[in-house]
């Protein structure tokens, strides 16, 4: 456990922690296996704009589900326009407790979600059991110190910004736990950490056309889990 690895990772989370907003792109790819087992790989692009406490709106674009996901403290609504469908649904009071919920409700993930919480260190370390620093890296131009760590079932890595802003540039985690060790990443670009966000920004307004459908869980695997 290198105190540097944690003290960077800190760094960043305190600079997002003090963020009352931000908006934020990220591009991801995400390992899922196909019918014939083999894993394949699926690109997606999100757009995240955020407002602490709970103010959250996200638009997901790519070969992953496409939808745009509304939450204004009271409900999350989601709409996948490609299928004119939209579903609705009561909502807890905060973006954290949001986030802690959401993927069980309605199966739906966040690609940022690690970096939208108030707390980031928190929430990243729980059950953390190795640290270190692989060594300085460079990100789309900008000079990163890159990270890895360990926890229960996951190896993860992320680049963070070594100039004022020590906002994160990358993430990837492999999920060594699981069958063929499925990986993720996301690269994080245009963070604006005092954006202009009105309030009705975050409040969903169904398509008149739109049918309205229930959220659903994750479905089960054979194994009984997620």
């Amino acid at each position: 456990m290198e105190q540097r690895a944690l003290d960077r990772l800190k760094r960043m989370s305190e600079t997002l922690k003090a963020a009352k907003a931000f908006t934020v792109r990220s591009r991801s790819t995400v390992e899922a296996p196909a019918k014939t087992g083999q894993y394949v790989t699926l690109l997606g692009t999100s757009e995240v704009a955020l407002q602490r406490p709970n103010k959250l709106r996200v638009k997901v674009t790519g070969e992953v589900p496409n939808f745009d996901f509304y939450y204004e403290g009271t409900n999350m609504a989601a709409l996948a326009a490609q299928n004119n469908v939209y579903s609705i649904d009561k909502a807890p009071g905060t973006i954290d407790e949001l986030l802690n919920i959401v993927e069980d409700k309605s199966d739906i993930h966040f690609a940022a979600a690690d970096v939208m919480f108030s707390d980031p260190y928190t929430m990243l370390t729980k059950d953390l059991t190795s640290a270190f620093v692989v060594g300085p890296a460079t990100v789309d131009g900008s000079p990163c110190e890159h990270l890895a760590f360990k926890s229960r079932g996951v190896h993860w890595e992320i680049w963070v910004d070594t100039g004022q802003t020590a906002l994160p540039r990358c993430l990837a985690v492999t999920y060594a736990a699981a069958e063929n060790l499925p990986r993720f990443l996301v690269e994080f670009s245009n963070w604006n950490l005092q954006p202009r966000l009105t309030a009705d920004s975050f409040v969903f307004n169904p398509p008149s056309n739109a049918k309205q459908i229930e959220f659903r869980p994750p479905a089960p695997t054979p194994t009984g889990r997620k």
